[in-house]
């Protein structure tokens, strides 16, 4: 798979939902199979010198958000979830986002590259990182439309800016709970677990920074 690119640009704090020219949409599929998933969303990313920006868009039927404190489970209700590998496939960053703004953030050395061997240090934090939310009742049926902004800085991953042309490896991925029609969990590259799992760093495309 061709690495997608990440386009250098300037963030406007004052209209942060605008993104800017020449960021590809990136469609989450369904994390088991790569069928398309029951509710759509799409990723888009970008940089500046300093930090990089991943906006996750798409539509819920309804918000499953509970955990208010920095680094709970998350991932057991609804959540986003932004993977990032700067150096090895081996070492990488779990960062969550949930529907009201909680954070989790974790620091993986995965040297199988499988869940049973891996190691999750969940007292690392990624300093300076943080999220904007907005959603809007669509006009036309019961779904929410949905605009999640996750926004790292690059020091908190322990790095400086990327050189143009640098790649790093990643996953973008969503966990939607829904009691009537049963959890979904979708992936930028589906990772072809069942059950589903996205610590599956064999899996993770590539993003190439311009």
């Amino acid at each position: 798979m061709e690495p997608v690119s990440v386009p250098l640009r300037e963030f406007d704090f004052t209209e942060p939902w605008n993104i800017p020219e020449g960021c590809p949409p990136l469609v989450l599929s369904r994390a088991i199979d790569g069928s398309p998933a029951r509710l759509a969303t799409l990723v888009q990313v970008f940089r500046d010198p300093s930090t990089l920006y991943v906006l996750f868009s798409g539509v819920d039927a309804s918000i499953v958000a509970t955990r208010y404190e920095r680094d709970d489970p998350l991932w057991e209700e609804d959540v986003l979830e932004v993977f990032i590998a700067p150096e090895r496939r081996t070492r990488y960053f779990e960062l969550e986002v949930s529907p009201i703004g909680t954070l989790f953030d974790a620091a993986i050395d995965s040297p199988e590259g499988e869940r049973s061997t891996m190691k999750a240090d969940r007292d690392w934090d990624a300093a300076g990182m943080w999220a904007a939310i907005r959603r809007v009742r669509r006009e036309s049926g019961s779904l929410w439309r949905f605009e999640t902004l996750v926004v790292i800085p690059f020091a908190a991953l322990g790095r400086g800016a990327p050189a143009p042309g640098e790649r790093w490896l990643a996953n973008f991925y969503r966990i939607d709970r829904d009691e009537g029609l049963g959890d979904e969990y979708s992936a930028w590259q589906p990772t072809l677990r069942d059950p589903a799992d996205f610590h599956v760093p064999g899996r993770f495309g590539e993003l190439r920074f311009e």
